[in-house]
């Protein structure tokens, strides 16, 4: 099986990780992209490794960019299977890096923007072992609906959405926002005014609350 890398970040006390935040990003980008928000967290979690592996398929049409799954069908049992294809490699990467740090899944928060939140609320939940967190930004559940016979654990989650996102639209956040609420997930979620598909200052700052929060 394909290993993912990318950039990290390693804890500013300069001590072992006692906490690993994971970062996945979005169509067409890069961990490097991604990675941009540790610095901007870390003081805050002093003892955190903050990792952004890069996704395990090139992007046709974008230099330097990964994709997930290639998205040539943009309908929603088409993207249930995307995310299904791509979850092997990235639950490896999370056992890796659970493994090589000796942390539980406790410690561990999944923060994903766009086609990386389809990959952290489709993993997240299908694990045995509830994360901290899942944080999701400008995304949507991958599939229909998020199925309830595969749901293995219900880690708190917050999602953040523009309510001017063109490529994500809104929709998809309530969609995902009523999914996690009917099976019962411990739920934030915001709305950010007049942001298109990315992510604002509020939704930084917001993101770092709710990481700090759900890692103790």
């Amino acid at each position: 099986m394909q290993q993912l890398n990318g950039p990290s970040l390693t804890p500013a006390s300069g001590g072992a990780p006692k906490q690993i935040v994971v970062l996945l990003h979005g169509y067409g980008s890069n961990g490097a992209d991604l990675i941009s928000l540790a610095p901007m967290w870390r003081q805050l979690l002093p003892d955190t490794l903050f990792v952004a592996p890069n996704a395990p398929e090139r992007c046709p049409g974008a230099p330097g960019g990964y994709q997930w799954w290639a998205l040539h069908d943009l309908g929603r049992p088409a993207l249930a299977a995307g995310a299904r294809h791509a979850a092997p490699v990235l639950d490896a990467y999370l056992d890796g890096l659970l493994a090589e740090h000796a942390l539980e899944e406790d410690k561990m928060v999944l923060a994903g923007f766009s086609q990386g939140t389809m990959m952290a609320l489709h993993v997240g939940p299908r694990r045995a072992r509830p994360l901290a967190g899942i944080l999701g930004y400008s995304g949507m559940i991958a599939g229909p609906s998020l199925d309830d016979t595969e749901v293995r654990s219900k880690p708190p989650v917050l999602l953040i959405h523009g309510d001017a996102d063109t490529i994500v639209p809104l929709s998809a956040y309530h969609h995902a926002h009523a999914e996690l609420g009917r099976l019962g997930f411990p739920l934030e979620g915001h709305v950010s005014h007049g942001l298109g598909h990315g992510v604002d200052p509020a939704g930084i700052e917001m993101g770092a609350k709710f990481v700090t929060r759900v890692l103790g």
